[in-house]
């Protein structure tokens, strides 16, 4: 029998950017992010980050939105029942939406487990995963993305700058008007077996010169074009893909397992970029990697500007067997002045990110660099909480 959980809180922090990232949706220069955190009676801890944007340009999902569903709703719910991190999943899904809310405060039971069990989080969900404790990948291959800068010259120096870093793919952000030029140039700079392919953030359609432009980018071999029309549009991404050679991957329009698995009945990619927090946590993205290699897809885990605490997860999952292409995990060290926890991860020359194998989160959290980075926090009650 485990000890009952005995506190948990919610955190809302703030994390300046280093410089802002660009994409077909606005700029960023600044991250606030919901942290969740867990303490059992024995003061094993579990943290969780819900990782909603701070706008809604994206995705509906909100930072403040989020904040106030994880307090008000996903956590004292989670909170009524077992801590199993499954039967917690279960549980949140009576929450309509809200992927990111659910995701963070699951990700909280999955960490409490892991470190309850004396497991890292990578084993723990191999064994959940596969049912056989089948061992994950020690280290995951990482690919950068690389926003919308103010000239071609600065593009290009950003790629070199990520192939110097030994990064295995390159993801341009792109948009009508900022793309056959930028992917030609970087193609001809990086050469024509690197892994190359483009982000639009919806910023197309099918109107008949978009899809030319989009037509257009074939010649240049890209391993894929990510999320090319808006975010609630499968059949439309079905009609492309049938005017188009290159693979089309979705991200906005895949919010759900139900999401995943119509989209592939569809057609409307071939190519899955996996967010634990847009289809609502681990038990749903371990879901989302059956069906991958049910399919026969490319799968890979994108990022959404987490700190340590949110790539933790992002890192165990994409370790696991399925996940074909390399994941988008920049550096926290990349992203901002300093993680959130300590000593935080960093990519090898060869390309890739080792997975953490301590119990649990598998960082260290800096629960001062917390302090200093928190704009609110408040402690839900626990009440009868079951261990």
């Amino acid at each position: 029998m485990t000890a009952a959980i005995a506190r948990a809180e919610v955190l809302e922090v703030r994390m300046p950017l280093k410089e802002p990232f660009v994409t077909g949706f606005g700029s960023t220069d600044t991250r606030r992010t919901v942290l969740v955190h867990l303490v059992d009676a024995d003061g094993v801890e579990g943290w969780g980050e819900a990782a909603a944007l701070d706008h809604p340009f994206y995705l509906p999902d909100t930072t403040s939105g989020t904040f106030a569903v994880v307090t008000e709703w996903a956590l004292p719910l989670a909170l009524d029942g077992t801590a199993d991190p499954r039967s917690v999943a279960r549980g949140l899904e009576t929450i309509r939406g809200n992927t990111f809310a659910r995701a963070g405060v699951e990700a909280a039971f999955w960490c409490l487990e892991a470190a309850r069990r004396g497991s890292s989080l990578a084993e723990l969900f191999a064994t959940e995963a596969d049912g056989t404790g089948v061992s994950p990948r020690t280290c995951v291959p990482v690919g950068e993305s690389v926003g919308i800068h103010s000239s071609l010259d600065a593009t290009l120096d950003a790629v070199d700058r990520a192939v110097a870093a030994g990064y295995r793919r390159i993801k341009l952000k792109v948009k009508p008007g900022w793309d056959e030029e930028v992917v030609s140039a970087v193609r001809e700079r990086l050469g024509p077996a690197a892994m190359l392919q483009v982000d639009a953030n919806g910023s197309y359609t099918l109107a008949p010169d978009d899809v030319e432009r989009l037509a257009r980018l074939d010649r240049y071999r890209l391993a894929c074009i990510e999320q090319p029309l808006g975010w609630d549009d499968l059949e439309g991404h079905a009609r492309l893909q049938g005017e188009i050679e290159t693979p089309i991957c979705l991200d906005e329009c895949l919010r759900s397992v139900a999401d995943v698995r119509r989209a592939l009945e569809l057609g409307a990619c071939r190519n899955v970029n996996l967010k634990p927090g847009r289809v609502g946590g681990v038990t749903a993205s371990l879901e989302v990697r059956g069906l991958s290699v049910e399919g026969g897809v490319a799968l890979w885990c994108g990022g959404m500007l987490e700190s340590g605490v949110g790539r933790a997860v992002n890192l165990a999952l994409a370790s696991l067997d399925g996940f074909t292409d390399p994941a988008d995990m920049s550096p926290a060290s990349e992203l901002y002045d300093f993680d959130l926890v300590e000593p935080t991860y960093e990519v090898d020359p060869d390309g890739t990110i080792e997975v953490p194998r301590s119990p649990g989160l598998g960082f260290r959290v800096t629960e001062g660099r917390v302090d200093a980075c928190t704009l609110r926090r408040v402690e839900v009650p626990v009440r009868g909480a079951r261990s």
